[in-house]
């Protein structure tokens, strides 16, 4: 929707492509859908779900196994994001490098795009 031709409209890094596969064989899911909503002190939040089912409307990714889709929603913020999966001794999760982010709060649960981008 958003996209740019021969470009995809976010990147998964090897480690993320490998955590993505294995959620998926696991309980047998179609992928994982990534947007965004309303929320959290800066504003916006990421959201992350199973797919059992593809969305026509999706923007679909996929890498060495993964499939990751945006919802259509989403698109115009996700766009440019790098998707990686990072472990260390207290945590482990998804992180988005996200280039539409102005802002964030100093949890890093929760962004802020640029007002031109919200007003979309």
């Amino acid at each position: 929707m958003f996209g740019i031709p021969g470009k995809q409209a976010v990147s998964i890094t090897d480690k993320a492509a490998a955590q993505i596969a294995k959620l998926m064989k696991k309980d047998n899911h179609q992928g994982l859908r990534i947007g965004v909503k309303k929320g959290g002190c800066a504003g916006m939040e990421y959201t992350m779900d199973y797919v059992t089912e593809v969305d026509p409307l999706d923007e679909v990714v996929e890498q060495d196994g993964a499939r990751v889709m945006i919802a259509p929603m989403a698109q115009m913020f996700l766009f440019g994001t790098e998707i990686d999966y990072e472990t260390s001794l207290l945590e482990s999760g998804f992180k988005f490098r996200n280039p539409n982010v102005v802002d964030a709060c100093g949890c890093g649960e929760s962004i802020k795009f640029d007002e031109d981008l919200s007003a979309s």
